[in-house]
């Protein structure tokens, strides 16, 4: 007896649950396969940074996680934009990953014309993992005593007095740049490649004054070779309890916390920032975590979505591109 066909109504939903099946079946296949190979993990900022300090141990932990090892490879040209530019175009596969800041995917939006990267659209967010505030430091043998010693040595002197930074972009460029705003004080920028570059420039008074991530400077401050003048959080660090706040000193409302966090290429398959997204939750979660990076002034994040670090990127732009196209700051 030869089966009736079926009406056509059914044949339609046959055939659109085959289709959707066809979909989940790589999407879930991938997501059991991957990684097959080794992930490439890209650090726009320069080795010995805190950025660097935590993206190696994400790296060693993601790799006894995934089975894979991940290369760490630290470019800190031009702000990070040459960097980010290159994970922009890269192949959507989850083998290539960036550990991205407020500096690359916020500040550069509004200092460079041209950064080469939307921040919204040629990047998935995969997990916020955390931040630090950065400290005001100068030379051991500078006069200064607070903030407002480098304020009246700025108005005494326009252009005269110069901080550095590890490159044009990051939140040590724009931590002077915020600086300077809030107290008109005129200040020159001399930007230099990476961190601790510009950390020895104000160890060695070639410049004035700087302001860097509070974990890359700490050793420095304990052994005397730098002296903090102020925390840029609205918080006092832990790492230095006793070295008040700007906003203490009456820099009312100054605030700069850099956050830290990873992201792929627009296009990577959601399968991929998911499991990508659990491995860090699972990684920064960990008491090796705290262990490791809580002692050296990285406040973790808890466990996040990638929505959720993407709403903190889009509330970063909405505040900060304002604030430094306002200030004139530019790429030098």
């Amino acid at each position: 007896m030869t089966p009736s066909p079926l009406p056509s109504t059914c044949r339609s939903r046959l055939a659109f649950l085959c289709a959707l099946a066809g979909l989940l079946l790589p999407a879930a296949t991938l997501a059991q396969d991957y990684p097959n190979r080794p992930i490439k993990l890209i650090v726009p900022l320069a080795a010995g940074s805190t950025a660097d300090i935590a993206s190696r141990f994400a790296g060693e932990q993601l790799s006894r996680l995934l089975g894979q090892a991940v290369v760490i490879e630290n470019k800190a040209a031009a702000g990070g934009t040459v960097a980010m530019g290159e994970v922009a175009r890269a192949a959507p596969d989850g083998y290539t990953l960036a550990f991205a800041s407020q500096g690359t995917l916020v500040f550069n939006q509004a200092i460079y014309a041209r950064p080469g990267y939307d921040s919204q659209k040629d990047f998935r967010p995969i997990s916020l993992i955390g931040g630090v505030s950065n400290v005001m430091v100068v030379p051991p043998t500078s006069a200064a005593r607070a903030p407002a010693d480098i304020v009246a040595a700025a108005k005494a002197r326009p252009g005269g007095v110069a901080f550095s930074s590890g490159g044009a972009g990051t939140s040590h460029h724009l931590s002077g740049v915020l600086f300077a705003r809030q107290t008109t004080a005129d200040m020159l920028h001399v930007p230099y490649k990476g961190a601790p570059a510009g950390i020895l420039a104000v160890m060695s008074g070639e410049v004035a004054v700087g302001f860097y991530n509070t974990p890359t400077v700490i050793s420095q401050i304990k052994d005397g070779k730098l002296r903090a003048l102020g925390v840029t959080s609205l918080a006092r660090s832990p790492l230095l309890p006793g070295v008040p706040t700007l906003d203490e000193q009456g820099i009312k409302g100054y605030e700069v916390n850099t956050w830290f966090g990873f992201i792929a290429p627009a296009g990577t398959p959601e399968a991929v920032i998911e499991r990508l997204n659990q491995a860090f939750n699972r990684i920064f979660a960990s008491a090796e975590a705290k262990d490791k990076l809580g002692p050296m002034g990285f406040d973790l994040a808890p466990p996040n979505t990638p929505a959720s670090f993407a709403a903190l990127i889009a509330n970063d732009l909405a505040r900060w591109v304002p604030i430094v196209k306002a200030s004139g700051a530019k790429a030098d």
